[in-house]
């Protein structure tokens, strides 16, 4: 049984019932029916294997894009790219799978820019989406 999502200034985070990868999937195939591709993926796990040889628990940063909402914040604040994509985490912490993402909300604030507000509620409201489902 999934949690209730729970929101932080910075990200809405919800602890999940299934698997590690099998929520990675999930995730994706969520993140697709909003409107969002996956640009990147992090493997936090190997990357901290390979560069440090540090053992962790398994943990993935994928950078996730909505091109129509990228491309009104762009015009908005042509320096919002370094804010961009949105960030979404799986990870396993014990015997849990948690799901996080970025809080697009947070744009506006780290931004100043009040016209970037109608594109950061419906970059939540979809994000949102996406965590409710899981």
């Amino acid at each position: 049984m999934s949690a209730t999502a729970e929101t932080h200034d910075y990200g809405i985070t919800r602890t999940v019932s299934t698997g590690y990868e099998e929520t990675i999937a999930r995730v994706r195939e969520l993140l697709k029916e909003e409107g969002f591709g996956v640009l990147t993926e992090i493997d936090v796990k190997r990357t901290l294997k390979e560069k440090i040889d540090k053992d962790v628990e398994p943990y993935v940063i994928l950078g996730a894009c909505n091109p129509r909402l990228a491309s009104r914040a762009l015009e908005l604040e042509p320096d919002i790219g370094l804010l961009l994509p949105c960030n979404v985490i799986v990870s396993r912490r014990g015997n849990e799978t948690h799901v996080g993402v970025v809080n697009p909300q947070s744009m506006v604030e780290f931004t100043s820019n009040s016209e970037l507000a109608e594109v950061s509620h419906e970059a939540d409201a979809r994000l949102r989406r996406v965590i409710d489902k899981l």
